[in-house]
């Protein structure tokens, strides 16, 4: 593990992969860029750096030995003190179903090696960006039995019960919730939830929305079939 020395106000990156060069190389660019970097060289070590790190951001490598990417991110996503982290999942591999996995369990990119540094560092500062443009106040929907706060990225269903979500599985209830009844096809929402510069598959949106709805009932989120998605503010 290597930590780099900076601002406390740096935002804090944790960098895991089992190659040794890939790793030297994400942490000399990051630095360069003004993230402050740990390094971890499996999941395991991932997990108990994460629990006092408390990093913005993991680089995540999928094929790795004793615990693999995908397996590592679904624990990490289950502690709550790092819900809002990013997740960007690094991977030799190209196949679909590779990436699916790494959206199921909570990605907030997917990146195919080989690494291009300048592109990924254009894509990691591209999520902090969108992150600093949210608005600082009046982030609160009360919608149903909702209470949406993106201040402080709660849920809270009816008086008592808090839902934790992922960043990107809040920011679409969020943005779903905004204008109850009206309907986004997957293009939309890809551009308005991952943005432009972030290429993911169309079927990651239905993934987040099959886990919105596992963690908050069927009610809130209708399909529309052949067009997309709407949040119903509908009593029944």
């Amino acid at each position: 593990m290597s930590t780099a020395k900076s601002a406390a106000s740096a935002p804090k990156v944790l960098v895991v992969d089992d190659d040794s060069d890939i790793v030297e190389l994400l942490e000399y660019n990051l630095i360069k860029e003004g993230y402050s970097v740990v390094t971890a060289s499996n999941g395991k070590k991932a997990i108990e750096i994460a629990k006092t790190f408390i990093p913005d951001l993991i680089l995540l490598d999928i094929m790795m030995p004793q615990l693999d990417g995908i397996e590592t991110g679904r624990i990490l996503r289950a502690n709550p003190e790092i819900k809002n982290t990013y997740i960007l999942f690094l991977t030799a591999r190209s196949e679909e179903y590779s990436e699916v996995a790494a959206f199921d369990v909570g990605a907030d990119d997917y990146i195919t090696k080989p690494i291009k540094p300048r592109a990924l560092m254009s894509r990691i500062n591209a999520l902090f960006r969108r992150e600093a443009q949210k608005a600082e106040s009046g982030d609160q929907i009360d919608i149903l039995d909702l209470t949406i706060n993106r201040k402080n990225y709660t849920v809270t269903q009816g008086s008592e019960k808090s839902i934790v979500l992922p960043k990107k599985e809040f920011e679409l209830l969020f943005f779903l919730a905004q204008t109850p009844n009206k309907v986004f096809n997957r293009d939309e929402l890809l551009q308005k939830i991952w943005g432009a510069d972030i290429y993911v598959l169309e079927r990651t949106v239905d993934v987040h929305i099959r886990k919105l709805r596992e963690k908050l009932g069927e009610r809130y989120i209708k399909t529309l079939k052949g067009v997309g998605y709407m949040f119903s503010n509908e009593e029944n």
